[in-house]
Parts: structure tokens; sequence; C-alpha cells
């Protein structure tokens, strides 16, 4: 995910005027997620947050040792929140980008996912070039072929994105001449446009549209390839204050620990169907 031009101004701002916390010996810390990125985060019936990251959160803290306690914010607002000091740790799917590294500090990665575009099953749309094939990009790559005959495909369609993610910015980039962009609060908020055909098209991580497609009972479906690599920065990790190293490290070994005895792999497998480690 990926902060937008508006975003980043506001989060620089707090963080200026945010004061560094001193080292601390961490025994509680609080952890934002959005409560609503199934299946990275839900909410449950109960108000209660599970899914992936709940779950491995869960892991991490006993290892680092700390108290956790888990709330749910909005997604377009958390690194001003963090920056502000309303809670210690970002965990909602968060690429570690060179643009967020100005803002905040990051763990290593716990996942690293591909993202792809979707649409109806039974739209024209489906099985655009390059559907069920997957491509690597680095960061303002372009004269891609495949995206290329993306945009022939889908020039004058409306394309849904979640606003404020590195998906976003990536669709403006590449088909923001093309198409129509509409922005949406949330994932769910789009998904639900696109089952009723307000939109032609959406993007997003290739292993929350999986969920998504479940939901909508087969309504909706992949088309165009997946798209991996340096676009998407280094892989989802923790955001949290430049001035809380201490904080970061504990989370860094808990998180090498993790990945070495294969709980990453095991809940990814449990929550996604496939294994989002870093390393994969």
């Amino acid at each position: 995910m990926k902060l937008s031009t508006i975003l980043l101004s506001c989060a620089m701002t707090a963080a200026a005027f945010a004061t560094p916390a001193s080292a601390k010996d961490w025994t509680k810390a609080t952890i934002t997620l959005e409560g609503a990125y199934a299946p990275w985060n839900l909410t449950n019936a109960d108000g209660s947050l599970g899914g992936f990251e709940p779950e491995l959160a869960k892991v991490l803290c006993e290892r680092a040792k700390i108290e956790c306690t888990l709330v749910a914010s909005d997604w377009d607002g958390m690194i001003p929140a963090l920056n502000a000091g309303k809670f210690d740790v970002i965990m909602d799917a968060l690429s570690i980008t060179e643009e967020r590294k100005q803002v905040i500090d990051f763990t290593i990665p716990y996942a690293a996912t591909p993202a792809a575009f979707a649409t109806a099953k039974d739209s024209p749309l489906a099985n655009a070039s390059g559907t069920g094939a997957t491509i690597k990009m680095t960061p303002g790559q372009t004269g891609v072929k495949e995206i290329e005959a993306l945009k022939e495909a889908f020039k004058g369609k409306t394309i849904g994105i979640q606003a404020a993610t590195v998906y976003a910015k990536f669709v403006y980039d590449n088909f923001g001449s093309i198409a129509e962009i509409r922005e949406y609060k949330t994932g769910a908020d789009r998904d639900l446009d696109l089952q009723n055909g307000r939109i032609d098209l959406g993007f997003d991580d290739a292993v929350y549209f999986n969920n998504a497609f479940e939901a909508a009972n087969g309504a909706l479906a992949f088309t165009g390839p997946e798209i991996v690599g340096s676009i998407w920065g280094e892989g989802e990790g923790l955001g949290i204050r430049k001035a809380d190293t201490d904080l970061r490290d504990k989370f860094n070994e808990a998180i090498k620990s993790a990945l070495a005895d294969g709980t990453v792999k095991n809940l990814s497998i449990k929550w996604f169907k496939v294994d989002v480690s870093p390393q994969n």
C-alpha cells in the first residue's frame, strides 16, 4: 500500500512536530490494523480482530515479550496517527517503499505478494492479454509490453482502487491517461461496485482478491497478468516511528524467528492458501 502526495505531506508534518521517544524497555505496545482487508485482517462478528496479521501479531508479540493491544483504525490516516503517538505499530499489509521510509521506519518484511486486475467473470474484459502469467516490474519501469496491451484493452474503462495505496499510484501512472480512476476508502466498497457493474475493473493485492472472489460467490475473476517485483517495495512490514528503533529491533528478531521456523508459512497457507513468505 502507498501514500498519496497529500497523505505524505500530512505525515511529514506530523513527524516534524512529534516529540521523539527516548529509548525504553518496551513491555507494552499498541498495534493498529484496518480490520477490513480480509484475509490480511478482518473484524469478527464479536468485534475482535482476526485474520493473518492478528494471528501473526500474537506470535510476534509473544516472542518479543511485549504485551500488545490490537486496535482498528482507518487506513488513510494511519501514518499521521502513528507519528502523532496514537499507537506504536502499523500492521496492515503496509508495503515498505522508499517514499514511506522518508516518514516512518519499518521492520524487515514478513510477507511479499503480487498484485493484479480483477473484473466480473462474464465481462468482455475477462481473460485479457497475459491472464495466468506473471510479470516482474521495477519502480518507474515503462514500455512493458504486457502493460501496453492492457492499456489498449482497458481504454475508456473505469478502474477502482483503494485510495493511498501503492496500487493506486501504479494505476494512475500507467492507466490514468486512458481510463477513469475511481478511488474508494476500502477495498470492500470497491469490490461491491465491481460486482454490481458500477465499475469495470479493480486493482489490488492478489491474495486479497482471492478472498474477495470467494465472498462474491465466483462472480469476479483475475484478468491480465499478476505483477510482482520491487515495484511494490521490499514486501509488507511493520510500520514504526523513526525514534523507536528499539521496538523495531525487537520485532525484527521476532519476524526472523517466525520466518525461520515456518510460522509465517503456516499462517499464510491457512489464510491465503499460498506461502507469502518474502523469500518466496
